[in-house]
């Protein structure tokens, strides 16, 4: 039944009922959902970095980091909580600006996002590598807000959006997986929205 009413929503909507995984609704809001506080952020001490299996560790202030070749994408978010949003245009810094200065090692397959307040995202490298992925600065035209990880949030394509980190502060590759934040209190680590990989049990 729910599947149903979802599904009638997304073609009186305009779109095609497939782009809705299972499970999920559609909305044109942008529910806010994190753990812990909004960080406060001074963008003159702001540093992000990435570390691990690198040739070269890197360290970018705000202003390095936006010097950066710059891209948009627009593509829709899932989010585990079952809401669903198409047609977000993210902009910002695609992974191979950087990958390119730090020159990632053949050992490097796995990646963990590292946030404010200790937060933990973990994806294989391919997904950072995907073409829709981004290091985001803004989204549908404006700078993100700080509830929604300003200033800078990972967006990861074709997960559940827990694996979009907000206010992120550094990407470390890894040679083996390591669970993140979400991950570690019983998330799927694959987080495919559409095999509704919501929960490891």
């Amino acid at each position: 039944m729910f599947r149903g009413r979802a599904e009638k929503k997304v073609m009186e909507a305009g779109y095609e009922p497939a782009r809705l995984p299972p499970g999920q609704y559609l909305t044109e809001k942008w529910p806010v959902l994190h753990a812990g506080a909004i960080p406060a952020t001074d963008l003159a001490t702001w540093d992000f970095r990435v570390t691990g299996e690198v040739e070269s560790e890197l360290t970018l202030s705000w202003d390095d980091f936006n010097a950066l070749p710059r891209t948009s994408h627009t593509q829709d978010i899932h989010c585990v909580t079952r809401w669903s949003r198409f047609d977000v245009t993210f902009e910002g810094v695609h992974w191979s600006a950087l990958e390119e200065l730090v020159q990632p090692l053949p050992s490097a397959r796995f990646v963990v996002a590292h946030a404010e307040q200790g937060y933990t995202a973990n994806v294989p490298i391919s997904f950072l590598r995907d073409p829709l992925s981004l290091l985001a600065t803004h989204a549908d035209g404006e700078p993100l807000t700080p509830e929604h990880g300003w200033p800078l949030r990972l967006v990861i394509p074709g997960k559940y959006f827990w694996k979009s980190a907000k206010w992120l502060r550094g990407i470390e590759l890894t040679a083996s997986d390591r669970p993140g934040f979400w991950e570690r209190y019983g998330y799927h680590n694959d987080a495919d929205p559409f095999e509704e990989e919501r929960y490891a049990f």
